[in-house]
């Protein structure tokens, strides 16, 4: 093991991953590694699910945020620290400043679902402040770091920092443990991937102990920083961001997680998953695992269909966090069944003579669409009146033959594309 100071851009190895899972095994014990039958069927290879949802903050944050206050000199520890967040790594911090009696002052951002601020409050209780700021994560880091400057208080980095990678990396050291209790071997282990600090932790450890393994790298397709580093060379920081996968929602990846993946990019494969695809999985997990996942959580199993897995291979997707406020779930169901081609909207322009609503129903839907929403626009002493109308088709092939229909009909249908101002206004607004 190696002593002293080591630069903050230094390699992350093994042996100071063992090493941090010495130092936090007292308070983090090994969450479990999940045989998962519908998932093994679906890709004809062994698929595990390792439950950090299970944590007792529900996530892996608690590992590098403990990891990294329990290095803090006592005066340090006097002075304070300060966290930035989207929710988990929030919570590690309020935990660890609890339990180890140090005061906290915690950043989110406005978007952070009411679920992680309550859950924050209740792991750090007197211990921390709890301030919501700012539209983006990266908004709330700039703000926790101009108040650490201010009063000489430690940021605890959620990704970028050398501790914060290394405590991460505990959880790939686990899984390699754990398959070899089994007598397996980890051939491929997908990873959510958000500021990159989980992704540097465990390709750190898998790179000294398992060089075979593929880690897969999953970003939101809404967040992919990482992957625009990739394109860059560095590090960029992204215009603009879909925050729904919260917990990997972030405008640039860490410089410490980008010089590690650079570094064993050879042992890397990157995707980016549609949000709507990871509200689909978070839906299967639930209705068939009983696994509760935030966005976040349900990534590396939406990788599951972009990393070509191998027939017979041995994969873990890290579920990496179950914090998710039920009252996302009407979302997360919109988001799947628009991802699925199941739900579409439609502008139509009712001519205003009796029957044309009837001749609809029955003359253009298909006998197993579903009017899930109908809403008139403008009805007034005009020819025509617009109506806003969802429909749920029973098989995404039946979008053509109703499209067909729409074109024939006397009645003028407009069909309103997912991604464009006026679908966002209309449909999510």
């Amino acid at each position: 093991m190696r002593t002293g100071n080591p630069d903050p851009y230094d390699a992350v190895h093994a042996a100071d991953i063992q090493f941090a899972q010495g130092r936090i095994s007292s308070v983090i014990t090994p969450t479990p590694l999940q045989y998962c039958p519908r998932l093994s069927e679906q890709y004809g290879a062994d698929i595990y699910l390792k439950r950090e949802d299970l944590q007792d903050v529900r996530s892996y944050k608690i590992r590098g945020a403990y990891y990294g206050i329990s290095r803090l000199s006592e005066e340090a520890r006097a002075a304070g620290v300060v966290a930035a967040s989207a929710g988990n790594h929030a919570q590690g911090v309020a935990y660890a400043c609890r339990a180890m009696g140090i005061q906290g002052k915690i950043f989110v951002p406005k978007p952070t679902p009411k679920q992680k601020r309550d859950r924050i409050r209740v792991h750090g209780g007197d211990a921390i402040e709890l301030v919501v700021t700012g539209n983006t994560f990266d908004e709330a880091a700039q703000a926790a770091r101009e108040d650490a400057a201010a009063r000489g208080a430690t940021v605890v980095e959620p990704f970028d920092s050398r501790d914060t990678v290394t405590g991460q990396g505990t959880v790939a050291a686990e899984i390699v443990s754990q398959l070899a209790s089994q007598g397996k071997q980890l051939d491929s282990v997908i990873v959510p991937v958000g500021g990159g600090g989980l992704l540097a932790g465990v390709v750190s450890y898998v790179a000294d102990m398992s060089p075979a393994t593929r880690v897969v790298g999953v970003e939101p397709s809404g967040a992919a920083s990482l992957r625009a580093a990739a394109e860059a060379g560095g590090p960029v920081t992204l215009e603009t961001i879909d925050p729904f996968v919260d917990g990997a929602a972030v405008k640039r990846v860490g410089e410490i997680p980008w010089s590690i993946f650079n570094t064993h990019r050879d042992m890397v494969s990157l995707y980016a998953a549609d949000e709507g695809a990871v509200c689909t999985e978070m839906l299967g997990l639930y209705q068939n695992e009983g696994i509760i996942a935030e966005p976040a959580g349900a990534l590396s199993v939406a990788g599951l269909s972009l990393a070509d897995v191998r027939p017979g291979s041995t994969v873990v997707c890290i579920i990496s966090g179950g914090n998710n406020d039920v009252l996302r779930y009407a979302e997360v169901m919109e988001r799947s069944l628009v991802h699925r081609g199941l739900r579409h909207y439609f502008l139509v322009n009712f001519p205003q003579e009796a029957g044309q609503l009837r001749f609809f129903l029955a003359d253009v839907l298909g006998e197993e669409d579903d009017i899930v929403l109908f809403e008139y626009l403008k009805k007034n002493n005009r020819e025509t009146g617009a109506a806003l109308v969802g429909l749920e088709l029973a098989h995404a092939e039946d979008l053509g033959p109703l499209l067909e229909r729409m074109e024939q009909s006397p009645i003028s249908c407009r069909r309103l594309e997912p991604g464009t101002p006026e679908y966002d206004f209309i449909v999510a607004g």
